[in-house]
């Protein structure tokens, strides 16, 4: 219920104002949902993780648009009538673009398949795009209920230190509807650190463990030590890019896992 008040009073609040025409994103998340549902030319700006394919899906489609590195004042001189941002975007940036007469406009993180459609609603009420956003959401819909969930197999991510996802996080939820029983949640956990003794102990069936970076990490050594790479599991590399954020595309992945 909280939820639709919420998107209800941002549709309201949208109404009451133009649609907005020069429209910034400061936010790989709000980057993306906004190129898929702004119409041509509204979107003037994305920030510059929007390219970077480690962490973007959708890198190509950024460089059709000039790209930003979220500081006010580079924002400012685009002349935006419209600022996307996170919850956690740069504090200091947004609060200086309010102070200088922008609307800002922050979105929070999707933390689950739900959290993505209201997120498409609530960047429709924003850009003032309905009907595009309600195409998108259609298309969304449309591609999970053709998921068919396998195996109830128990798994678990593995991340640097020992890092694992728990029921109440996108990844989990994504893990939750392909079928899969998440370990954190069979150890009544809610996610973060899992030693590696108890992961051995509990041998999940399949493993999920996601992108490798070039820099040397002792973070990520665990996943390059023997008795993780000695347990007897199915293995599944999931690129981070394809739960950072709350996007249709995340259809795809659920697919991808109940195989």
């Amino acid at each position: 219920m909280v939820k639709i008040a919420a998107a209800l009073l941002i549709a309201l609040a949208s109404a009451a104002v133009a649609a907005p025409q020069r429209v910034v994103s400061m936010n790989l998340c709000t980057d993306q949902l906004a190129m898929l549902i702004a119409a041509p030319g509204q979107l003037v700006s994305v920030s510059w993780l929007a390219a970077d394919p480690s962490v973007s899906v959708m890198a190509d489609k950024a460089a059709d648009f000039p790209l930003n590195h979220g500081a006010a004042e580079e924002l400012f001189l685009d002349a935006p009538d419209l600022v996307l941002a996170g919850t956690y975007s740069t504090g200091p940036a947004t609060d200086m673009l309010r102070r200088l007469g922008i609307r800002v406009e922050t979105l929070p993180p999707a933390n689950s398949v739900s959290d993505i459609r209201h997120g498409i609603t609530d960047m429709g009420a924003l850009l003032d795009q309905p009907e595009r956003a309600a195409r998108v959401l259609a298309q969304f819909d449309a591609d999970l209920a053709a998921i068919r969930p396998g195996q109830a197999r128990l798994a678990a991510t593995y991340a640097a230190n020992g890092f694992t996802t728990g029921p109440e996080s996108l990844s989990g939820d994504a893990m939750s509807r392909a079928g899969l029983v998440l370990l954190a949640d069979r150890l009544g956990l809610a996610g973060g650190q899992i030693a590696l003794e108890q992961l051995v102990m509990a041998a999940p069936e399949l493993l999920v463990t996601g992108s490798r970076y070039s820099t040397p990490s002792r973070a990520e050594s665990v996943l390059d030590h023997p008795a993780f790479t000695a347990i007897p599991t199915t293995r599944r590399t999931v690129p981070d890019r394809d739960w950072i954020c709350g996007l249709p595309a995340i259809a795809g992945t659920i697919a991808d896992l109940s195989e």
